[in-house]
């Protein structure tokens, strides 16, 4: 046997989008229902575990062997729910584990270098994560059947005790045989449908340097981090205080029954001749600073209430496992037109930042439960909390947290690409490239804090909004108007940029025509470390790294200005699968942050046998001995991968109790 493909069907009291499939799998209450799988590419067979069938015994012994292949669409499940079934039967899994580097404590996971995953396959051609979504794009005769969400909901998942089914909590087969000789039919169904997917996709094999890629962040998220549960209690606790205090003081000062309704404020604002079109966050911060007394402290205390941070605290307390680690944060290929990750759970790329200068203090106020000291010292109960979210994740006992990310990684790949030769030796020197920037955008020294300092602040958001063709928009997007810059300046400023950026600018264009001609006449074309070709109904992008990014469907229309651009066929804003328009410049930005992902992806390989706790935008976090040298960590993480010669990095770091934000 060199393959075997699987889907399983489960039953759990937790709830699986809420929590994870690690605390899933984790419940007393946890049991496979249904075992389906076929061998090489064979017959498909379901095996009835819920009615006492059992798995058989080559079966058993290719899940453990790590040179058979297990697929699945979406593996991490099948592997961590099949991880905690074997361990049920007394499966040791340890000798199959030995190049997984949990080697602190008895194996909890199947090895994930056994496992590949169809899903991640789909995502490297652009196509949509989802089984059913997969197979409706890719027009397979089988289609997932659309009866397996209500039989999941009736199977899977605990049902409310009623009087029809006589007080029951769950469903069992026997309570619905019709029902459920459908969800086997739908069990196996799925591993037709993902053998089907496999096939139509043989033609674009995944190279294995991604599958390995994929074993690490498999191994990233078995390994989890741990969290402070003391910390995360209180501050639940600390914030109902807090909005059960500040919700008083609102009824007080309005006489409103339910002041955090939207439509009892809106009313109470407009009949104080203070109306307002929205009450978020961004529009009441802005009608503060222009609103009279008494109608101010309202709107200042509503904008208390939107800080409360409690709903990420409430999630690491529902996702935590019993060993006081978080798992599964992070999803693979998750962003499948760069190949980035996506978060899960906890949403680690969108932690509020924090700014308090006596961070730790807070943290202890806050996790001795002294809400009155909280309150007294810091006064925003709220925003305290949420600046202490990133403090919750802390490293074993021990040890310490060693957090290193790359210096403005973005900026320093587009001038690798495009030539730009005056921001790469800028890197290279060690200099500011905000004041290097702002210096060429108005032909003057700049030095921060020193002469035209001033100047720093606007090369600074042109550097960030103008990168990938950004203009007056992406400026306002970035906060231009908040920072004091105004609108007429703000042409100035995209001019400027793009006559000190004049090779980055043409590189947007020149992709443009790369595109455009592998489209329109399906030609390759070699742009300096890219290529661009079309194969199969495919738009492929080749990086220097080796892998693609991938386009389906890509074709020429016409945009809202009536010129000619490019379009595929992908997932949108919406979620929903549909056709998609670009141009050069946002080709030049996924394939930009897809390089910057690859560099990650070398960084985590070169420090795989360091304990990767955590992973956020171009940051690695590790959980080491304080004896770890950070100078050390750092050097190998900002190492140049061998097929981006030229390019200039640098990784910083620093070392925590906590994590937090340097």
């Amino acid at each position: 046997m060199k393959n075997l493909s699987i889907d399983l069907e489960c039953y759990s009291d937790v709830d699986l989008s809420k929590c994870g499939v690690y605390k899933y799998a984790e419940s007393s209450a946890f049991e496979i229902l249904l075992f389906g799988y076929a061998a090489d590419g064979g017959k498909v067979r379901v095996i009835n575990l819920a009615s006492g069938e059992m798995i058989p015994d080559e079966i058993l012994d290719a899940l453990t062997d790590d040179d058979v292949i297990k697929w699945a669409f979406n593996a991490n499940f099948e592997r961590v729910c099949l991880s905690r079934y074997l361990r049920d039967l007394g499966v040791s899994l340890d000798p199959f584990y030995d190049s997984h580097p949990l080697t602190t404590e008895p194996a909890r996971f199947l090895n994930p270098s056994g496992w590949h995953c169809s899903m991640v396959w789909a995502a490297t051609l652009g196509l949509p994560l989802s089984l059913k979504g997969a197979g409706a794009v890719l027009n397979l005769e089988d289609q997932k059947m659309d009866e397996g969400k209500a039989l999941i909901k009736y199977f899977s998942v605990p049902c409310a005790p009623t009087k029809a089914n006589g007080g029951r909590r769950r469903n069992l087969p026997f309570d619905a045989p019709d029902k459920w000789e459908t969800f086997k039919q739908y069990n196996k169904r799925d591993v037709e449908v993902e053998m089907a997917i496999q096939k139509r996709l043989s033609h674009f094999p995944v190279p294995d340097f991604v599958w390995d890629e994929y074993t690490i962040d498999q191994e990233i998220n078995d390994r989890g981090v741990r969290l402070d549960m003391e910390l995360v209690r209180q501050a639940i606790r600390m914030d109902a205080i807090s909005k059960s205090e500040i919700t008083g003081e609102l009824k007080k000062l309005t006489g409103l029954s339910n002041p955090n309704s939207v439509v009892q404020l809106k009313a109470w604002l407009e009949e104080k001749g203070f109306p307002l079109g929205s009450l978020g966050k961004k529009e009441v911060a802005a009608a503060i600073k222009k609103a009279p007394d008494g109608i101010k402290e309202v709107l200042e205390l509503r904008l208390k209430l939107a800080k409360s941070s409690v709903k990420k605290y409430q999630t690491m307390e529902r996702a935590v496992c019993s060993d006081g680690r978080a798992r599964g944060m992070f999803m693979f290929y998750g962003a499948n037109r760069t190949g980035r990750w996506a978060g899960r759970l906890l949403q680690l790329q969108n932690l509020r930042r924090n700014s308090m200068p006596d961070l730790s203090s807070a943290r202890s106020l806050v996790r001795s439960g002294d809400f009155d000291s909280v309150k007294l010292l810091y006064e925003d109960v709220p925003d305290t909390l949420s600046q202490l979210i990133r403090t919750a994740f802390i490293p074993r006992e021990g040890q310490k947290f060693y957090v290193a990310d790359f210096s403005a990684i973005e900026a320093r790949v587009i001038a690798w690409y495009a030539g730009e030769t005056w921001k790469s030796d800028a890197f290279a020197n060690g200099e500011d490239i905000y004041c290097s920037t702002a210096s060429r955008m108005f032909g003057v020294p700049v030095v921060k804090h020193g002469v035209n300092g001033e100047l720093r602040q606007k090369g600074k958001i042109a550097e960030l909004a103008c990168g990938y063709g950004g203009s007056t928009g992406a400026l306002k997007a970035m906060g231009a108007i908040e920072m004091g810059l105004s609108e007429d300046e703000l042409p100035g400023i995209v001019s400027s940029w793009r006559s000190a950026n004049r090779q980055i600018v043409r590189f947007w264009w020149e992709v443009d025509r790369a595109v455009k001609d592998a489209v329109k006449y399906h030609k390759t074309t070699r742009l300096g470390r890219l290529t661009f070709f079309y194969q199969s109904g495919m738009l492929f992008i080749t990086l220097p790294s080796g892998r693609n990014l991938a386009y389906a469907r890509p074709g020429i229309g016409t945009n809202r200005f009536g010129g000619e651009c490019i379009t595929y066929e992908g997932t949108g804003s919406t979620r929903k699968w549909e056709r998609l328009e670009s141009y050069g410049p946002k080709f030049v930005e996924n394939i930009v942050q897809a390089t910057s992902r690859d560099i990650l992806c070398s960084s985590m390989k070169t420090l795989r046998n360091c304990s990767i706790v955590m992973h956020i935008h171009d940051e690695l976090v590790i959980e080491a001995d304080p004896a770890v040298s950070l100078e050390a960590l750092c050097e190998q993480m900002g190492r140049t991968p061998s097929w981006a010669d030229g390019l200039k990095l640098r990784a910083d770091g620093y070392t925590c109790e906590f994590y937090q934000k340097d």
